[in-house]
């Protein structure tokens, strides 16, 4: 028998506000609420949303050799990120795959991390198997993590805690909202400004209450959260990564810090390095992550394969929807190299109709990260 669904802090807050609850990563989470996923978008694009994200693992790790372990399973350099700084990066396997992406923040007493909530458990089970002495990892279970954002964010948090105006992209302080302390990041996943608050769950809803109540915020339900992060060219786990897909493929090559490089000071050193270094010299790929605009205006989804002029199939969608704020479908796709080169045209296969779309640099919306 499957187990019963879990619900965050916020679940009862969600039910009033009236939103469609649907089961997400073992949760009952608000996939949208009265607004719908459209408005919910362009609001969050416009003023300011509230998302609850309570879902996603929080973890600590603490320890003198933290950072050095985490460097064995990250090709990120955590040894150096200063403190109140945050860092993305994800967890590759042997074969140079990537078993989850997170977020790496240094409190200076801890690594604060945060993972996806599909990948909670097997994160944890990597964590702990590469445990060295003296580091300890601890699952924090008391606190929800909400995310505001849109471009009017930052005013609405000024008002709980001035201190937050101080902060640029990536920075990450312990500050007190509503006296309680909150963990707060300058970050999100929507391409807007932003903040992700992790809060003990006792004052969660008390908090979300609070943000709802200047009149700039909305609730945003996860349909929306996946169509802005798309349209902002940001990868979603289990679509467009997963173990088999290495970040040269997935365009990830921000992502590998350049220490860990190869002929840099810490090269390697990471589980499947030897692959990913390898791909990343010579650039010998079987497929690469794209951006797609659509042709004509009907959406084009997940699992839609795609075609060559020549009736050739090149590749696979694996996200896909139309952008409400630019009135376009977009889409991210894996194809072979040769059908990946800007302003090439491919035909997506959708309910028997070959629908024309042209490949395209990424975002298609641009970020608009706070960075001073």
């Amino acid at each position: 028998m499957s187990q019963p669904l879990l619900q965050t802090p916020l679940y009862d807050l969600h039910v009033r506000m009236g939103a469609k609850m649907v089961p997400f990563a073992g949760y009952e989470m608000p996939v949208q609420y009265n607004l719908g996923v459209k408005k919910e978008h362009l609001h969050c694009r416009d003023a300011a949303g509230v998302f609850d994200v309570s879902h996603m693992g929080q973890l600590r790790l603490r320890g003198e050799n933290a950072a050095k372990m985490l460097e064995m399973l990250v090709p990120v350099d955590v040894i150096d990120l200063p403190e109140g700084k945050q860092r993305y990066a994800f967890f590759t396997n042997e074969a140079g795959g990537i078993e989850d992406d997170l977020m790496v923040t240094n409190f200076g007493d801890h690594l604060f991390i945060v993972v996806n909530a599909a990948c909670k458990a097997q994160d944890i089970a990597h964590l702990q198997s590469h445990l060295q002495a003296g580091v300890e990892l601890e699952v924090i279970t008391d606190r929800a993590l909400l995310a505001l954002q849109g471009p009017k964010a930052v005013e609405v948090l000024a008002q709980l805690n001035p201190q937050v105006r101080e902060m640029v992209f990536m920075d990450a302080v312990r500050i007190e909202l509503l006296g309680q302390e909150c963990y707060v990041s300058r970050s999100g996943y929507t391409g807007e400004d932003g903040f992700e608050i992790s809060v003990p769950n006792s004052h969660a809803q008390a908090l979300a209450t609070a943000l709802l109540a200047n009149e700039c915020v909305e609730w945003i339900g996860l349909g929306a959260r996946d169509s802005l992060r798309l349209e902002c060219g940001l990868c979603l786990y289990g679509h467009d990564l997963d173990s088999t897909t290495t970040p040269i493929e997935a365009s990830l090559l921000w992502g590998i810090s350049k220490i860990r490089r190869t002929g840099s000071e810490r090269a390697g050193g990471f589980i499947g390095a030897d692959i990913i270094l390898t791909q990343m010299e010579t650039k010998a790929v079987d497929r690469k992550r794209i951006g797609l605009i659509g042709q004509t205006k009907a959406p084009v989804r997940e699992g839609s394969l795609l075609f060559d002029a020549d009736n050739n199939q090149v590749g696979c969608v694996t996200s896909g929807t139309f952008g409400p704020s630019i009135a376009i479908p977009v889409a991210m796709a894996y194809v072979a190299p040769t059908s990946s080169e800007i302003d090439t045209v491919l035909f997506a296969e959708v309910r028997g109709k070959r629908l024309p779309m042209t490949v395209t640099k990424m975002p298609f919306v641009a970020q608009r990260y706070y960075r001073g």
